[in-house]
């Protein structure tokens, strides 16, 4: 998720200083996305750059304020206007695991499958327990919490159904005489290190 823009539509809500609004920011998202306060204030410091922000003058306890500027408001209202586009692949790694995977030679891959599927369930399970603990939402933040947990919910519901196809594809693909590991390329790569650098060490 855009961070960067998730600190900048709290901004628009009023000023903060850096650790009232990863305060806010981990409570109106439950902490599924937890940062640390210097991927805040490099965060900000961004946004001051990008003039989408501006620095106030600290308080009386030394606390540095920033506001959100018009070109920022202008910012939140074209993000939150606008959908999410996904382009291309993300790059997740349990995709990238099991593409490289069955490019090998002695992995076991309807193993690896299995370990994954297990530890999805397992996952899917205690975010379904965590879901049924909680009562309908009485306020904005628990709200919020629900609509995370929802979508966890459900990409975890997701990974499993495509672990199965994978699974299955997987038997077909033996079944029609297997699939052979994928040796390495005998082409000459033009870029690499120069031999001499190589060499000298």
């Amino acid at each position: 998720m855009s961070v960067r823009l998730g600190l900048l539509a709290i901004l628009n809500q009023g000023p903060c200083y850096g650790y009232q609004l990863r305060r806010e920011f981990d409570r109106r998202t439950g902490s599924a996305w937890p940062m640390n306060i210097g991927q805040v204030y490099t965060t900000l410091d961004r946004l001051v750059r990008d003039r989408y922000a501006s620095r106030m003058e600290s308080d009386g306890d030394g606390q540095v304020t920033y506001a959100i500027t018009d070109q920022g408001r202008s910012e939140v209202d074209t993000w939150l206007s606008s959908p999410v586009v996904r382009e291309g692949a993300s790059r997740d790694e349990l995709v990238m695991k099991l593409a490289i995977a069955v490019t090998l030679p002695g992995v076991d891959i309807a193993r690896v499958i299995q370990a994954q599927r297990t530890a999805t369930l397992q996952l899917l399970q205690s975010l379904t327990r965590v879901k049924n603990s909680t009562t309908d939402p009485t306020s904005a933040d628990e709200l919020a919490w629900l609509l995370t947990i929802d979508a966890m919910i459900f990409a975890a519901e997701g990974e499993v159904r495509w672990l199965d196809h994978s699974e299955a594809r997987l038997v077909r693909a033996v079944a029609e005489g297997g699939v052979e590991p994928l040796p390495l390329s005998g082409s000459k790569v033009r870029r690499g290190r120069p031999v001499k650098a190589a060499a000298n060490e």
